[in-house]
């Protein structure tokens, strides 16, 4: 399943976060849609080597997908993203402590050991609490919301018109086991 642009502003709309989604939707550029001043290429790159650890195998399209959420999402909200490069900084330090490279840089395979390791699949999600609490609040949750408040990614756990995604008046008319194919 490929995510795109239109699913990250819909995940940005869903949040509640309007004017990052217009921010967002405004910029000229597809490749770099993460406003001046607010996270780096290298933080959006390890948000997204995240996300592959987190997402589903299936999921394609993931870095421009992150890009354009994250970008969004701290778009006007400088204490956000400070508490989102605090808690890249640790995802990073924490690998490079116990695999001698950053976060982005390891395999698919090793980054999932490290957050695992690092109980970041256990953590509870607090803004305000430890190290691992903020990787969990600002990396690890934030970038599952974005995918399943989207409309591809509600797609995947059955949830057909995530929050603030227009469906239509016929797939409030079927029932929940029906396809689209037979509406009854």
């Amino acid at each position: 399943m490929e995510l795109t642009r239109r699913d990250a502003l819909a995940a940005l709309v869903a949040a509640g976060v309007a004017g990052g989604a217009l921010a967002v939707a405004d910029s000229k550029s597809g490749e770099d849609s993460t406003p001046e001043g607010t996270l780096s290429q290298d933080e959006v790159t390890t948000l997204a080597s995240l996300a592959e650890v987190v997402y589903p195998s299936e999921i394609e399209g993931i870095e421009s997908f992150v890009a354009t959420y994250v970008g969004g999402r701290v778009a006007d909200r400088e204490a956000y993203a400070e508490g989102v490069r605090e808690a890249l900084s640790h995802l990073d330090a924490y690998a490079e402590s116990w695999q001698d490279a950053e976060f982005a840089d390891l395999d698919r395979a090793t980054r999932e050991a490290v957050l695992r390791s690092m109980d970041a699949d256990a953590a509870d999600p607090d803004p305000g609490g430890s190290d691992v609490e903020h990787v969990r609040y600002y990396a690890v949750n934030e970038l599952l919301f974005a995918l399943y408040a989207s409309p591809t990614g509600g797609k995947l756990v059955g949830i057909e018109n995530p929050q603030g995604h227009p469906g239509g008046i016929g797939s409030y008319q079927r029932g929940p086991d029906a396809t689209a194919d037979d509406p009854r």
